[in-house]
Formats: C-alpha cells, sequence, structure tokens
C-alpha cells in the first residue's frame, strides 16, 4: 500500500512539473532555450528596416537587443510578411511579435501587448499638386482622391475609416505607396508619423508634401500570446527600468533626433 501511495504521489509530482512547463511563459522559454526569438517585419523605419550591410537594425530593434540582454540571451530575429505576424505568433515560430504593432481592440482580441513604449499617430503624403488644395485629412475623402496604403496596417484601416468615399489602394511595404504618390499614380500615402517624416526627407521624395498633425491615437507595444502574463509582467517592468535609467532616451534620441544612420539604410 505504502509503495503504491508513493508511486502515486511521484506520479501526481512529474505530471505537475510537466503540466508547469507548458503553461510557462515566452519569457521563460527564451530564458531555458538561450534566445529569444521575435517575429518582425523590417521595412517600418525608423522603428525595423534593413541596413546597406543586410542587417535589421531600427529604435525597436535596439529595445529588443538590450532586452534580450537583461534576459542573458541571444535576440534572433525572425522575418515575416506584416500579415503573418499574428499567425507566426499563434504557431510558435516566434515568442513575441516585435514590428511596430499598434494596439488595437480587434488585435487585443488575438493576443495580449505589453504596455506601450512609443505612441504614434498617422500622418498623410500629398502630392504637390495639392498644394493649397489639401490641409486635413477631411479634404481628402472625396471620390476624386486616389489613396494609398499599406496592407494590413494601421494606415489602411484609418484610410477606410475617415476616407470611405475616396478610392483606397493597398500595397506590400510602404516605400511602394510612398513611390505611387511620387510618380503621381496616387494623390495621398496614408501611414505613421515617423515614417513618414523620414520618407519625406529622402531625396528621392523632398517634393511631397506632408500633413505633419497625426489624426489618429497609436500606441505601439509588444504582442504575446493571450494568457501569457508571467511575459507581459517581465516585460512591463523591463520598459519601466529602461524608461528610468536613462536607456530609453538614449535610444530615442539615436533614432529619432539624430539622422546620421539614414546614409546607412538601403
Amino acid at each position: 500500500m505504502i509503495k503504491r501511495y508513493g508511486s502515486a504521489v511521484l506520479i501526481g509530482v512529474v505530471a505537475l512539473i510537466h503540466s508547469a512547463l507548458a503553461q510557462a511563459g515566452a519569457i521563460d522559454d527564451a530564458v531555458r532555450r538561450g534566445v529569444l526569438k521575435v517575429g518582425t517585419t523590417p521595412t517600418y523605419v525608423p522603428f525595423e528596416m534593413t541596413d546597406r550591410q543586410g542587417r535589421i537594425v531600427g529604435f525597436e530593434i535596439d529595445l529588443l537587443g538590450v532586452m534580450s540582454q537583461a534576459l542573458g540571451v541571444e535576440l534572433e530575429l525572425v522575418t515575416v510578411p506584416y500579415t503573418e505576424l499574428l499567425p507566426g505568433l499563434l504557431a510558435n515560430k516566434f515568442d513575441l511579435i516585435g514590428s511596430g504593432m499598434t494596439v488595437t481592440q480587434e488585435r487585443n482580441l488575438k493576443l495580449n501587448f505589453s504596455d506601450s513604449f512609443i505612441v504614434v499617430g498617422q500622418t498623410v503624403l500629398l502630392h504637390p499638386s495639392l498644394a493649397g488644395k489639401v490641409s486635413s485629412i477631411e479634404d481628402l475623402d472625396d471620390a476624386s482622391y486616389r489613396i494609398a496604403t499599406t496592407e494590413g496596417t494601421t494606415g489602411e484601416a484609418a484610410a477606410q475609416r475617415f476616407l470611405g468615399a475616396a478610392r483606397l489602394s493597398r500595397f506590400a511595404t510602404p516605400e511602394e505607396g510612398v513611390h505611387q504618390v511620387v510618380i503621381g499614380a496616387a494623390d495621398a500615402f496614408i501611414h505613421d508619423a515617423p515614417y513618414n517624416l523620414i520618407a519625406s526627407s529622402r531625396a528621392e521624395n523632398r517634393a511631397l508634401l506632408v500633413l505633419e498633425q497625426p489624426f489618429t491615437f497609436e500606441p505601439l507595444a509588444f504582442g504575446v500570446k493571450k494568457g501569457d502574463f508571467d511575459s507581459l509582467n517581465w516585460i512591463n517592468h523591463f520598459l519601466n527600468q529602461v524608461a528610468q535609467d536613462g536607456t530609453y532616451d538614449r535610444l530615442h534620441d539615436k533614432w529619432f533626433k539624430d539622422t546620421a544612420w539614414l546614409e546607412d539604410i538601403d
């Protein structure tokens, strides 16, 4: 009887250990593995992008680098199209999403978000022929205007919401969308403010007009699987730490105040 009882207890303990491991969060998995795997789409300047050496760099990438150092692990970036970020997370292809993702109610039904690490909004790049004709997003809500957006982004959602009367076109990357305005195939491009501000500074885009006032409020955050509260707790404390010790301000100034890095971007 005693032997049987002892065996039952042992089996129960093993089962509990396996259960605990199965429920471990993404951060715990990364520490155990020695690698933090992050899903990203490196087309969002200056958050994640590819330099001339083929390296993925940017403000959010630097934040993730500091995060991995704090965890004592290596950082592995898994590049996928933007529309494949959520499916990739759910399929365990990576531990978290770090790709300039805006927190929305619709997305929050499918994954959990950390605290926001920056707030941006949508702005407009205009063809120079619209100088004096368009001064706000409301002016573009007309069937005579052609609007370019990036597929799967909140820029696309904002265009659908605010510009229902206009003719919308979707492109795989923001660079393609901006180019449509440059060549006159579109009248305006809708995208996040940081990207549009930097895109307008490029030589090939300098003729474009910029409506700099954002017309939406969009917090960006890291995404993890629903129910992974241990990982959220660690990430949120990390974000608070770097905000307090000056790390965040240093990285922010590097990418948003100093534009020397533009010379290294392909």
